[in-house]
């Protein structure tokens, strides 16, 4: 089996992979973690989706290429110029809300939303914000984080510990089912269920 054969990826990706090139974006989503994102999505018909951390738009591009035409997303960036990538490009779907701001600042403001998948792509709902994150879990919603394994863009040479903290966070989460894969960028899943 040949991992990387047959992802088909979004038609809009190779536009917007050149871009964050052009921009020396360089924290996109990898292609296999893209693949299970566009996966996870169409498990989920008329879902409700949330992105924390937008970037240029390529993991959104993944989801928006697996949700049906009920579903919808809402993706948080506050970094303007990157989000203007994902907004070029993929701001025609009627699918897709791009919100221009600071993640935590957007969680302060949710009331009585919850989301049947969320993709934790930033600080904010990984390593800060978890349990509010995680309170917007739909039960059979799945939390989905990546970068888990050792990437050459983390910011500090203690970022192991912050890894290992939230994942030891999830796992001790009572209404979590958490799976770890050593696979792609490493890959973390959640569910939420009743106990």
């Amino acid at each position: 089996m040949n991992e990387q054969e047959k992802l088909l990826p979004p038609t809009v990706l190779e536009n917007i992979q050149l871009d964050s090139e052009a921009l020396g974006f360089k924290m996109a989503c990898d292609p296999l973690t893209g693949s299970l994102l566009k996966t996870l999505a169409a498990s989920k018909p008329g879902g409700m989706f949330l992105e924390l951390g937008t970037g240029t738009g390529m993991s959104a591009a993944w989801l928006l290429d697996g949700m049906d035409q009920d579903s919808k997303l809402i993706s948080i960036e506050n970094n303007i110029t990157v989000a203007s990538v994902a907004k070029k490009y993929l701001g025609h779907d009627r699918r897709v809300e791009f919100q221009r701001q600071d993640a935590a600042s957007w969680l302060n403001q949710v009331v009585n939303q919850k989301f049947d998948l969320i993709f934790a792509d930033a600080w904010v709902g990984k390593y800060s914000h978890l349990e509010q994150t995680l309170s917007l879990l739909s039960w059979g919603g799945l939390y989905v984080v990546d970068d888990m394994l050792p990437q050459p863009n983390w910011p500090s040479a203690d970022h192991a510990t912050k890894v290992q903290e939230l994942i030891s966070a999830l796992e001790n989460t009572r209404d979590l089912v958490v799976t770890k894969m050593n696979w792609s960028s490493g890959i973390v899943i959640a569910t939420k269920v009743k106990r």
